[in-house]
């Protein structure tokens, strides 16, 4: 891996030959290095990056596997993912070949990040990364086998989560005296739909003859883009009771100049959420999270007996995953069964 110095520029340059993904031996050439290891450095990254071997850098491992990611995934879900790396992963095994991280490494980082006292969930959710990039190696790059497995898990995904019953939701509107915030809670708390999802309604999308809303965009928080909804299921037309949609029309009555493909709802999450805080502290009720108003949806049509197919369709998602993030709410039914198959049974 040699590196030439450029008398002319008073710079060092690497110049060499690569095979790109076709099988093609292509030359490439890299001027303006200021140090002759610079220069060594990048050529070694470039065709760690190309060969992807097992003694790549988990630097040029996670390089690879963001650039693989972003053609699959949204914007939003892949920034949360670097987040995570950045804080979490990158500053402990990132200059270290992927093929000589162990079970034993993968321990002691385990061990740090439990020190730190985060919560079990988010625990949860790095060792998931870990564990999935190097599930990537092993796919792709001929890693013999993913130390994670042997290292055990960290952390475990939790059941609980908040939501409000109709009683402390009635209790909390009550105290809501501004507007668009109450009617955006009205809409969130009567549909499930995701907040990304309300943010991204326009005019056109609102059916007040037949009472639906219909849901084929999500705005993304950070950078304010308009993209797909979060997941296959999420383009859906959702059903809505009348009183919300006459609600709704009022207030979009009140937006002068509404044009059909105007957003509806062009304010922060801290309007609604400042709303949220203040009314919960008057009406004397725990205060929840604004995604906490899909789970409250989602609670209400349980305890209504809706099907989880049905609550799938209503909030874009599978039936698996209702069952997965909401089978705790359902009624153990089991007595009810055994009663139900004991009258079948025919005594001798």
């Amino acid at each position: 891996m040699p590196a030439y110095y450029d008398e002319k520029t008073k710079t060092w340059f690497c110049k060499f030959y690569y095979t790109d993904y076709t099988g093609i031996r292509k030359p490439k050439k890299k001027r303006g290095f200021k140090l002759q290891r610079e220069a060594k450095e990048w050529e070694r990254k470039f065709l760690e990056h190309q060969q992807g071997t097992p003694d790549m850098t988990f630097q040029t491992l996670y390089d690879n596997y963001i650039e693989d990611i972003a053609h699959r995934l949204k914007d939003s879900t892949i920034e949360g993912k670097k987040n995570v790396f950045k804080n979490r992963i990158l500053p402990y095994f990132e200059n270290k070949p992927i093929n000589t991280i162990t079970a034993k490494d993968i321990r002691d980082w385990q061990n740090k990040q439990i020190s730190l006292n985060y919560s079990a969930a988010y625990l949860d959710r790095i060792h998931n990364m870990m564990t999935t990039i190097m599930n990537y190696a092993v796919n792709y790059y001929n890693l013999p086998k993913n130390p994670c497995v042997k290292a055990g898990h960290m952390g475990k995904r939790t059941r609980s989560m908040s939501f409000w019953t109709l009683d402390q939701y009635n209790n909390v509107l009550q105290y809501i005296t501004d507007v668009p915030a109450r009617t955006a809670m009205q809409v969130l708390f009567f549909s499930g739909m995701r907040f990304g999802e309300l943010l991204a309604l326009t005019l056109n999308d609102l059916d007040f003859s037949n009472n639906t809303i219909n849901i084929d965009k999500n705005l993304q928080q950070k950078d304010k883009k308009v993209v797909t909804p979060k997941t296959e299921n999420g383009t859906r037309v959702v059903p809505m009771p009348a009183l919300i949609m006459e609600e709704l029309q009022r207030y979009t009555k009140r937006l002068y100049g509404l044009q059909g493909t105007d957003r509806v709802f062009t304010f922060t999450r801290s309007l609604i959420r400042g709303n949220m805080q203040r009314a919960s502290k008057k009406a004397g009720e725990p205060f929840i999270r604004i995604h906490d108003l899909r789970h409250s949806h989602v609670s209400l049509l349980i305890d209504m007996e809706f099907t989880p197919h049905l609550i799938a369709d209503r909030i874009g998602d599978t039936v698996q995953m209702v069952n997965n993030t909401y089978g705790h709410l359902y009624p153990n039914r089991n007595v009810e069964a055994a009663d139900k198959l004991n009258e079948l049974i025919v005594p001798k």
